[in-house]
């Protein structure tokens, strides 16, 4: 792993200073050092992780990804069986499958082109499907994001989610390269969270788009200071007026960045919003090509596509993860001669990259195309509308329908009310044919909006999808 030879230098020259916080529990780098070194005897050459968030993960990962040892990391909250599912896997097919066990017993860097992490795709229904990472595409992707983030060894991170879940797993491992203190909690909490903000310091964040909308508007209600925060990292989502404007009230010093990647090709595009600068919500652009990254658009030959004109978001850099290990359908990695693409669709105008979704998420309604992330973007900027959700269901005249949920801003809001409010924001064949009202988002266990859970809310009849009137 990248960050194990610089491990190494900040325990040998700042052997007392905190790398890790976890529930307020505290490990220094030379502690982690020792801890990691002790538990490689034990570690398997594939070692396959499925734990909450705590110390004992931190030590057993780092001693994970030592010397050619390669780890996947599962999410805790998968039933058993896949869980149980997924390991046999791995041991039968994973790149360290058949290796001495006690091969390479130092704390050290492998070669960097050697494979040092398996990544899973969430999901509870299915089979995940399985990646492989070689050290080197973390150690370009840690350089990258390091300048791009502006992250300095003094910084503070707290990234809130479970380590499970590759933002934050990637965000442990950049300051531990880094020589950064990371902190995190056992499990989500606001109060907590906004504890180790006053408490601890923190001067970074790292989360999803509806933790920030949570510990910002609680933070302003119960008037936590985030004064201290100096930037704010999000991904998962694009972020929408609300959250922007509550996090920029809450904590008024930080520069907010919004990213989109993709967990088999890692970083695309980013961009920074400055403390200070007038808040641009809402529209499908997010930022220009992120350090390292070339970007083009193709149609599904692989023919690139003039500037403004949709199709495959392709990326050429050195971040690009190596293909499946399983579950390769020959549609979710695809490469044309270089240039790799996980089936996101978008445009450029002006070098700015604009997102319009999954071809998987797609809606084919009476033979047009339409996005649900187009719809979301443009019902939350109606008045009224805090945030929304759209999705695809069957439809006998069309094919799909587009519905959509809104959360209402303040009190209640009317179907005529957001219907009225498209005009000019949404073409009228893109605009729902069904509209609700959420008492709450539906998200996933990792703070990540679900359209799949919406409709299940839907034809379940769930009272937090309530048919607006």
């Amino acid at each position: 792993m990248p960050f194990l030879d610089k491990l190494q230098l900040w325990a040998d020259e700042r052997p007392d200073d905190t790398a890790v916080v976890v529930g307020g529990k505290r490990l220094s780098w030379a502690d982690l050092r020792d801890a990691a070194t002790l538990r490689l005897g034990e570690t398997a050459p594939t070692a396959v992780l499925a734990e909450p968030n705590s110390l004992d993960f931190v030590v057993d990962y780092t001693a994970a990804v030592a010397g050619e040892r390669c780890c996947a990391v599962l999410d805790p909250l998968w039933p058993q069986a896949m869980i149980d599912e997924v390991t046999q896997r791995i041991g039968q097919t994973g790149p360290a499958a058949g290796r001495n066990p006690g091969a390479g017993d130092e704390l050290t860097d492998g070669h960097p082109d050697s494979t040092f992490l398996i990544g899973l795709t969430s999901g509870t229904t299915s089979v995940p499907k399985a990646f492989t990472r070689s050290r080197r595409s973390w150690q370009v992707s840690f350089d990258a994001s390091i300048e791009f983030f502006g992250l300095a060894p003094e910084d503070k991170t707290l990234a809130p989610g479970p380590l499970a879940a590759s933002l934050n797993l990637y965000a442990l491992s950049e300051c531990l390269y880094a020589g950064a203190a990371f902190h995190t909690m056992e499990t989500f909490d606001v109060g907590d969270a906004h504890a180790a903000i006053s408490y601890d310091g923190v001067t970074r964040l790292v989360l999803v788009p509806t933790m920030l909308r949570l510990l910002s508007e609680r933070g302003l209600t119960g008037g936590v200071d985030a004064s201290g925060v100096r930037s704010i990292i999000c991904a998962g989502s694009k972020l929408d007026a609300r959250t922007l404007e509550a996090a920029r009230r809450w904590a008024p010093n930080a520069a907010i960045f919004e990213y989109y990647g993709a967990s088999e090709l890692s970083f695309v595009s980013g961009t920074r919003l400055n403390a200070g600068e007038p808040l641009d919500a809402g529209g499908t652009g997010i930022g220009k090509p992120f350090p390292g990254v070339e970007l083009r658009i193709t149609d599904d030959d692989g023919v690139e596509r003039p500037e403004g004109a949709d199709g495959n978001i392709c990326v050429c850099s050195g971040m690009v993860s190596n293909g499946y290990l399983w579950g390769d359908d020959g549609q979710a990695l695809r490469c044309f001669d270089g240039w790799y693409t996980v089936g996101d669709q978008g445009y450029v105008d002006s070098g700015v990259l604009h997102i319009l979704g999954r071809r998987s998420d797609m809606i084919i309604t009476s033979g047009r195309n339409v996005y649900p992330h187009e719809v979301e973007l443009a019902l939350a900027s109606v008045p009224g509308v805090s945030a929304a959700v759209a999705a695809g269901m069957p439809d006998e005249v069309r094919g799909q329908k587009v519905v959509a949920a809104i959360v209402p801003a303040y009190g209640s809001v009317t179907a005529t009310q957001v219907k009225t409010g498209l005009d000019g924001l949404l073409a009228r064949e893109k605009r729902p044919q069904r509209y609700f009202t959420l008492s709450e988002l539906p998200v996933t266990d990792r703070g990540k909006v679900s359209r799949q859970l919406l409709l299940d809310w839907i034809e379940n009849n769930d009272p937090r999808a309530k048919p607006l009137a």
